[in-house]
């Protein structure tokens, strides 16, 4: 390489409205119906090459739980060996690759996925996963392809650092190097741009990895590995293996090439995996990186002087759009007494009964149904013991039906118990509780707010009195990684809000940032010296 090129500056990808009879609504419409006419087959894919088992697995529509979307060959111990061979084996010549060119194939992804492929990356979301249209378009097209342009230039201001000061007669350079050994990435269903980003960052930075996608968001993960490979990404360098994730991590965590593991899921599995790697250390060739993203127990606070009614909609956003699925989803909150019987309750109750449940296919659905039947039964237990409590009632909503399809209604707790389970569990649902606080002792809710909950990944605060805000701010530092002022704790946008928190949300390595990139290189310095050394000694010794 005899130059070092500037990328291209990124640009947030503009989001698509879909209005109806809009070229782009017909053209996701048949996208859709494209989607639905025959059931997807989904392969392993190692080095390159397409392998079918006999075990299958199946991916259904959680809207519509008889109908599946795609069905999906299921990794064996045998092919998980396979996948790491053929990323180890593709790692020399992936990373010699010049940045420049390495760097253009991820370009080069997202010009495809937000031009040829966006309907149908839309519609394989919106069926599989279950999101609106809103909600796939934000995701799998706009967050993946901002992922995919604001990483690569990340990559390139890293590779531009270099140490400021060179003594007489030398010169300093550092080499950021990929990691030794492979990674690990283990995605989740809820947002196809987090698995787009599990396995391309730490590519991007010349590392070759191993892929396992949730087996309820398999056919939008395949979608988008098809993109990489038409944009030039090299065989073996992610290789994808759908099946279980318990007998993967036997195998990879156990191999001492292992380098790494870049996660997003539940806090339990990143404990487990990280106690297996801590009694695994002696067998591996380096120190492996554990960048994980985890649970959340989201909260806004409302303060007394907040603007009621934009603090109602946020709410309704940041806990119902998308079922509450979303590890950023608001699931708590705090209302002051004189303004919840008087402003917030009515109005809450008010917008929520406009809030549509249906089909994703219907664009003017708000919410559809949650992934799949252990989620379900899950939430429609916290709703039954919340009615059987003492210090809780169902405000709104309530009901469940898995008939069809995994639905359950928009539904609201209100606890007088701050501490109550559904204030401090994960429930990943549409299930918010809320807790009314006595608005002369707002900073005894505000100290509930930062000890109730073990997760700190994202809060909002609600006010308008300058004074309130800033103490909030310094109160709950700790207690979320993103920290929105009068706007809901969701939507991050890579390039504007790096997401990730602390405590047990994770190890806050802020994706859609150049940080998370600095954890996928091992740093070299070299020193060359230019003039030889004639004698050992020094000045102040003298003559000897």
């Amino acid at each position: 390489m005899f130059s070092i090129p500037t990328l291209p500056v990124p640009k947030n990808e503009p989001f698509r409205h879909y209005p109806s009879g809009s070229p782009e609504a017909v053209a996701l419409q048949a996208a859709i119906e494209q989607t639905l006419s025959k059931v997807h087959q989904v392969p392993i894919v190692i080095g390159g090459k397409e392998i079918w088992t006999e075990r299958k697995g199946v991916q259904p529509c959680p809207a519509e739980h008889k109908r599946p979307l795609c069905e999906f060959s299921m990794a064996t111990p045998e092919l998980v060996q396979q996948a790491i061979d053929a990323a180890l084996n593709a790692k020399p010549q992936w990373e010699a690759l010049d940045y420049a060119a390495r760097l253009s194939i991820f370009l080069k992804a997202a010009d495809l996925l937000t031009g040829k492929y966006r309907y149908l990356a839309n519609a394989a979301t919106m069926l599989g996963q279950g999101k609106t249209v809103w909600q796939a378009e934000i995701d799998c097209v706009c967050e993946a392809a901002d992922f995919l342009r604001f990483n690569p230039k990340y990559a390139e201001e890293i590779y531009r650092f270099q140490p400021p000061e060179n003594s007489a007669t030398c010169w300093n350079r550092t080499e950021f190097r990929p990691l030794e050994g492979f990674v690990w990435a283990l995605s989740p269903f809820n947002f196809t741009a987090i698995g787009a980003n599990l396995c391309t960052a730490p590519a991007m930075m010349g590392n070759v990895v191993v892929w396992k996608p949730a087996s309820t968001a398999v056919y939008s993960n395949y979608l988008f590995l098809q993109i990489l490979k038409e944009a030039g990404l090299p065989d073996g360098v992610i290789n994808f293996i759908p099946g279980s994730g318990s007998m993967m991590g036997k195998i990879i965590l156990s191999h001492p090439m292992f380098s790494g593991i870049h996660f997003t899921g539940s806090t339990e599995v990143f404990d487990d995996i990280n106690a297996t790697v801590a009694k695994n250390l002696p067998l591996y060739k380096t120190y492996p990186r554990m960048v994980g993203e985890t649970g959340g127990k989201d909260f806004h606070f409302i303060h007394e002087s907040a603007d009621i009614p934009s603090a109602v909609n946020n709410t309704i956003r940041a806990a119902f759009e998308y079922q509450g699925q979303k590890c950023s989803a608001c699931s708590r909150v705090y209302v002051p007494d004189t303004k919840w019987e008087s402003e917030f309750l009515p109005y809450f109750k008010k917008q929520l009964a406009r809030v549509k449940m249906g089909l994703p296919q219907d664009f003017a659905t708000f919410m559809t149904a949650v992934i799949d039947k252990t989620s379900f039964d899950k939430l429609k237990k916290a709703i039954e013991d919340a009615k059987a409590s003492p210090n809780a009632r169902i405000e709104v909503g309530g009901k469940c039906d898995d008939t069809n399809g995994y639905f359950i209604e928009p539904t609201v707790i209100v606890t007088t118990d701050p501490k109550f389970t559904t204030m401090s569990e994960e429930l990943f649902g549409p299930v918010l509780t809320i807790y009314v606080y006595k608005a002369a002792q707002v900073d005894e809710a505000l100290n509930l707010c930062n000890e109730t909950s073990v997760y700190a990944l994202t809060g909002s605060i609600f006010s308008r009195d300058a004074y309130f805000t800033s103490k909030a701010l310094a109160r709950l530092r700790q207690a979320a990684g993103n920290v929105y002022i009068n706007d809901k704790c969701t939507g991050a946008v890579v390039g504007q809000q790096p997401f990730g928190g602390a405590r047990k949300s994770g190890t806050n390595d802020k994706a859609g940032e150049k940080y998370n990139l600095l954890r996928w290189v091992s740093v070299r310095t070299i020193k060359e010296t230019f003039v030889p050394l004639n004698d050992f000694g020094y000045p102040h010794m003298g003559a000897y």
